[in-house]
């Protein structure tokens, strides 16, 4: 057994972004300011599209992307039961009511189909998650979509990377979220980003993710004399920080080095865990790029005569770090009481989430931590 513990999810942060953030403390600029500016800009090459708007998480990018969008009080919002409660939670703060539509078994990506039979007079949007780093079926979803005059604010988090036929993940809708938590593919440690084509989502966007105020905060300040703003809105503290952008400038760059690395683990994974009582993902799709941002195994409990969370207690007391993505929305509580969902009303999702783990997956790990993982996982299995 390994002697120290291997953290789920550990990034990989390496000497140019320690010493970017050792300069930004040194120049007194530590909130918004040049460096997000930098940052910003560099993810809106990236990713080819008109504007790029760094807040302080997915959560935000979410949230103020459905109000930049229209979402309001009575409005119905189309997200996937698999998938993290930021996802559906912004669509509570914006007022709308959460509808929720079973995953695809097999991808654990929103179900087209189930999508479909979910529209109603109030549905104004569509939020697709693309699971784990693999694309959603974006053909089907926009076609819904525009059959039905509908908003699709895509819901990157995962998917930084991930293309569709072609065509970037987040530049399908009118709106793309992303996530630059700890354990995200590329980590400014909290943040996110919102990219968009459209002008005046953008402009709203800026000016709500900082309190509502009509200039940057950092401009305020600057060496051309004291600005005054004006509260234009009520808006939030959703800016992110020149310490975090600190960080993504830096790790950017590096984002083709670190699908590269996390694709090898992958293949690692599979060859090694092949015949063991377990589903491994399945290969990416053709004619799209997988971002490779999550491993997930699903228990074969019945072959393997071990549940899921013994499976989990079994990892970490080897000194693995282990993650569970997820226990479907709907299965929680507060989904429950606040708009009625009960078990049974998304089979497929309900049946991953009494099975699915996640075992550590970074561009961080060493070929020993690797073989610890595996030879983890045999244990764990036929201990």
């Amino acid at each position: 057994m390994r002697k120290d513990f291997l953290v789920f999810g550990n990034p990989l942060i390496e000497q140019p972004e320690i010493d970017e953030v050792c300069e930004c403390l040194r120049s007194g600029w530590i909130g918004t300011a040049g460096r997000v500016t930098k940052f910003e800009e560099a993810f809106r090459r990236y990713k080819n599209t008109r504007h790029a708007l760094a807040l302080n998480s997915c959560t935000a990018a979410l949230h103020l992307s459905m109000l930049a969008a229209g979402i309001k009080p009575g409005d119905e919002v189309i997200v996937p039961t698999m998938t993290f409660a930021a996802t559906a939670n912004s669509v509570v703060h914006a007022g709308a009511r959460p509808v929720f539509v079973d995953c695809e078994r097999l991808t654990m990506n929103m179900d087209p189909e189930d999508l479909a039979r979910k529209i109603t007079p109030r549905t104004r949007a569509i939020i697709p998650v693309h699971f784990a780093g693999r694309p959603c079926n974006m053909d089907a979803i926009m076609e819904t979509a525009r059959r039905h005059d509908l908003t699709v604010i895509e819901d990157c988090a995962h998917a930084i990377e991930a293309e569709y036929h072609g065509k970037q993940c987040g530049t399908f809708g009118s709106l793309g979220c992303f996530s630059f938590y700890v354990t995200k593919n590329i980590v400014t440690g909290e943040g996110g980003m919102v990219i968009t084509d459209n002008e005046e989502y953008a402009n709203t966007i800026k000016v709500l993710g900082l309190h509502g105020m009509d200039k940057d905060a950092w401009k305020r300040f600057g060496d051309e004399g004291h600005r005054h703003y004006e509260i234009v809105s009520c808006g939030f503290k959703y800016n992110m920080t020149d310490l975090q952008a600190a960080l993504g400038i830096h790790q950017l760059p590096r984002i083709e080095r670190y699908w590269e690395r996390r694709r090898l683990i992958w293949q690692q994974y599979t060859k090694a865990l092949s015949g063991l009582p377990l589903e491994l993902p399945e290969p990416a799709e053709e004619g799209t790029r997988h971002a490779y941002h999550l491993y997930t195994l699903l228990i074969d409990i019945e072959q393997a005569k071990i549940t899921r969370d013994e499976f989990l207690a079994r990892m970490i007391g080897q000194n693995i770090g282990i993650g569970v993505h997820y226990i479907a929305l709907h299965l929680h509580s507060f989904y429950r009481s606040a708009f009625g969902y009960k078990r049974g009303d998304f089979p497929n999702a309900e049946w991953i989430s009494e099975r699915t783990v996640s075992i550590p997956f970074s561009p961080k790990l060493a070929d020993e931590d690797i073989q610890d993982v595996i030879e983890a996982v045999k244990n764990a299995l036929y201990p």
